[in-house]
């Protein structure tokens, strides 16, 4: 069976990977499970930027292997695009997912627009060092206050058009039918299919 490698520590999100891509006969493991050490800086100035980073850095370390990364975050119209790229970091280093969403909160306290997208750009690095990328995006806009128990970052207070539901008041199928990072694995999915299929 053929392996890739997730750029992650996160099983959940290896799982996640594993789900789409297992059609194409791929384990997915975490770069932990691998044996790899590498934790370059993302100092990237946009999603797909960084996602190349972090797959170039494990392709390094495991050249023989497949190589799957990504990155994502919250766009906020109106605060130009904030948190983006520094969606994780936001309220600063090691903060909590509700100093999080209350910064977030405090900074939205007076705007007429609360529109908003998820995005995800994923990076995708076969042994031979071809990289392949995909972009993902869902929208939808800030609430006021925190609704629902689920998911994990600003999923409380991002209220999904598609769904009509906050992400936090979704069921894993649910956000992932129409998650950002779903939308991006899905497409990379179809690409390496596609070059399979080619080489077969």
């Amino acid at each position: 069976m053929m392996k890739i490698i997730a750029a992650t520590a996160n099983r959940g999100k290896a799982a996640e990977i594993e789900k789409i891509f297992g059609g194409l006969g791929f384990e997915v493991v975490t770069m932990r499970e691998a044996g790899l050490k590498s934790d370059p800086e993302e100092n990237g100035k946009t999603f797909l930027e960084n996602a190349l980073i972090k797959a170039r850095a494990a392709h390094e370390e495991a050249p023989e292997a497949y190589i799957i990364a990504d990155d994502s975050g919250l766009c906020v119209d109106a605060l130009d695009g904030a948190p983006g790229i520094y969606s994780a970091r936001y309220a600063g280093e090691g903060a909590s997912d509700t100093e999080k969403i209350n910064k977030l909160l405090s900074a939205l306290e007076s705007a007429e627009n609360r529109a908003a997208h998820f995005e995800t750009a994923a990076a995708f690095i076969t042994p031979s060092g071809e990289e392949i990328t995909a972009c993902g995006r869902v929208d939808g806009h800030i609430l006021t206050a925190p609704d629902g128990e689920n998911g994990f970052g600003y999923d409380p207070v991002f209220y999904c058009e598609e769904i009509g539901k906050t992400f936090a008041n979704a069921d894993p199928d649910e956000k992932n039918a129409v998650s950002h990072r779903g939308r991006a694995l899905r497409a990379l999915y179809e690409i390496m299919k596609n070059k399979i299929r080619e080489e077969e």
